[in-house]
C-alpha cells in the first residue's frame, strides 16, 4: 500500500462514545467514508466494532485504524492490548496500528520491535506513529523493519504542521491529520466563510478541499447526522489556488492539543 491509497477522507472517533457513536459510524461508511480511526484512549473500539457489524458495507471495504493508549507501549502489553482492542472490534486484523503517543511507556527500541511483532502475526497489516517530532519519526523508521505507513497529528489552517507533512512526504509516509476543523472553529472563521461564498459551500467544505489539495495529507474530521454528508462533499470541491492560498495565510502556529495533556486526561 501506497499513501495515496489511504482512504481519504477517514472519518475520526475521538469524543464519540456508545450508541452515537455507533450511530456516527454507521452514517459515514454508509455515506461513502471507507476510512474509520478509532484507539484504546476513546474508550469506543466496542462501538466502532458494531458499526463495522451493523452498517451495510463489507470489512473488506474499511480501511480501520486503531492505537495503542500510551501505558500499554511496553512490548508485551502492545501484544496483548492489541489482541484486546480486535476482540472488543470484532475484527480479526486492524488495517493500521499506531503508537498513540510517544509518552507513558514508550521506548522506542523496545516498544517499536513489539509493532513489527504484532504485524508479523498478523494483528494489523500495517504499522503507524502519532504526534512524533521529525526526530522522533526518523528514529522510529530506522528501528522499525514494518515501513511507517502514517504519521497522525494535529493539522488545520491554524496548524498546518508543513515542516512535518514534507519531512513525511520525502519519506513516503502519509500524514493523517486529526482536528481538521480545528474542533468547529472553522465554522466562525471570516476568512473561510467569504472563500466559501464563492463556491455556494460552507467554511467546512472549503477546510476539506483544501486538505484535499495538500499532497500526502488524509483529514480524519469527525461528524454526525448532516455533517458526516457535508464534509465528505467537501473533499470533492476543487479550490482555485487564490483561495488555496487565502487558507494557507491562516497558519499562526495555533494548536488545539496540549502534548503534556492529551495522553493522560482521558
Amino acid at each position: 500500500m501506497t499513501p495515496s491509497q489511504l482512504p481519504e477522507p477517514g472519518f475520526g472517533t475521538s469524543g464519540h462514545e456508545g450508541d452515537s457513536c455507533t450511530e456516527n459510524v454507521v452514517a459515514a461508511l454508509e455515506a461513502g467514508y471507507r476510512h474509520v480511526d478509532t484507539a484504546q484512549m476513546y474508550d469506543n473500539e466496542a462501538a466502532v466494532g458494531e458499526a463495522l457489524e451493523r452498517a451495510d458495507v463489507p470489512r473488506e471495504e474499511v480501511f480501520l485504524a486503531t492505537k495503542v493508549h500510551p501505558s500499554n507501549l511496553a512490548p508485551e502489553d502492545v501484544l496483548e492490548s492489541t489482541e484486546a482492542s480486535l476482540d472488543r472490534l470484532g475484527v480479526d486484523a486492524a488495517d493500521l496500528l499506531y503508537v498513540h503517543w510517544p509518552t507513558g511507556a514508550y521506548d522506542a527500541a523496545e516498544t517499536l520491535p513489539a509493532f513489527d511483532e504484532a504485524r508479523e502475526r498478523g494483528l494489523t497489516r500495517h504499522v503507524g506513529v502519532s504526534n512524533f517530532t521529525t526526530d522522533l519519526l526518523e528514529e522510529a523508521a530506522e528501528i522499525l523493519e514494518s515501513p511507517v505507513l502514517a504519521h497522525q497529528v494535529e493539522s488545520h489552517p491554524w496548524f498546518p504542521q508543513d515542516e512535518l507533512v514534507s519531512y513525511a512526504r520525502e519519506r513516503a509516509i502519509t500524514t493523517v491529520a486529526y482536528c481538521p476543523l480545528a474542533q468547529g472553529d472553522v465554522v466562525d472563521s471570516d476568512e473561510l466563510e467569504a472563500v466559501a461564498e464563492g463556491y455556494d459551500a460552507t467554511p467546512a467544505q472549503v477546510t476539506m478541499a483544501w486538505f484535499a489539495g495538500r499532497e500526502g495529507v488524509v483529514a480524519i474530521p469527525k461528524g454526525s447526522d448532516d455533517h458526516v454528508a457535508e464534509n465528505l462533499a467537501g473533499h470533492d470541491l476543487d479550490l482555485d489556488d487564490e483561495d488555496r492560498a487565502r487558507i494557507d495565510d491562516l497558519a499562526a502556529g495555533r494548536r488545539l492539543v496540549d502534548p503534556d495533556e492529551a495522553a493522560w486526561n482521558r
